[in-house]
């Protein structure tokens, strides 16, 4: 038992439970992403802020991403901001650290990966970019954005550089929203894909529930 002002000093909550645990919760390299093939991934390149990593992770997870790999030189997926504010997902997503972009193609390469980045203008619109296949979605730090390497890497052979369609007003969107948009999109076309599978016959044929 310790009193409130200790609680508080050992805590960053601001309003701590009354309960405090020392964890350990090992993260580890690219070897534990799991190979998927036509899922998406999210590639996070030197992403500082640790509450947008969390809110990145939770939407991944939620999207249906494979898994989430962080650049050297990301924030730290076990920051305390980080976890509260991926609800959970950081718990459950496979999740690689320290993760070079050459090493993922490496890692991915049975996926035939290829990768896509969001560009403000003069990309394929979003919306009627074809974005079938296994996809490697790289969201670069706040201010700087991608590197231009990662930009080229995208923007070489099949990759895909993306635009946002918006307002004329409007320069860009919070990285978050931004990823979420594409994310559940590639999950949208997906699901409509399956959908359609599933109304065919091994043949190829209508179903007997769509005849006539």
């Amino acid at each position: 038992m310790v009193s409130p002002e200790v609680l508080a000093e050992l805590t960053d909550a601001d309003s701590p439970r009354g309960l405090l645990a020392v964890a350990r919760l090992p993260r580890f390299g690219v070897e534990t992403l799991p190979v998927r093939p036509d899922c998406p991934y999210l590639y996070l390149e030197g992403l500082q802020d640790p509450g947008n990593l969390g809110a990145l992770a939770r939407v991944a997870e939620a999207a249906g991403a494979a898994g989430l790999a962080l650049s050297p030189g990301c924030a730290h997926p076990n920051h305390p901001r980080a976890l509260r504010a991926s609800a959970g997902s950081l718990l459950r997503l496979p999740l690689a650290v320290g993760v070079a972009a050459e090493a993922l193609d490496a890692h991915l390469a049975l996926a035939h990966p290829r990768w896509a980045a969001l560009v403000p203008r003069g990309g394929e619109d979003l919306y009627r970019a074809r974005l079938e296949g296994t996809a490697i979605l790289a969201v670069g730090a706040e201010g700087p954005g991608l590197s231009p390497a990662l930009l080229a890497r995208a923007g070489f052979r099949a990759g895909l550089l993306l635009t946002i369609p918006m307002a004329p007003a409007v320069e860009s969107l919070n990285a978050t929203v931004a990823a979420a948009l594409v994310l559940f999109e590639m999950r949208r076309r997906r699901d409509g894909v399956q959908s359609r599978a599933e109304r065919q016959d091994p043949n190829g044929s209508a179903s007997q529930g769509e005849e006539g």
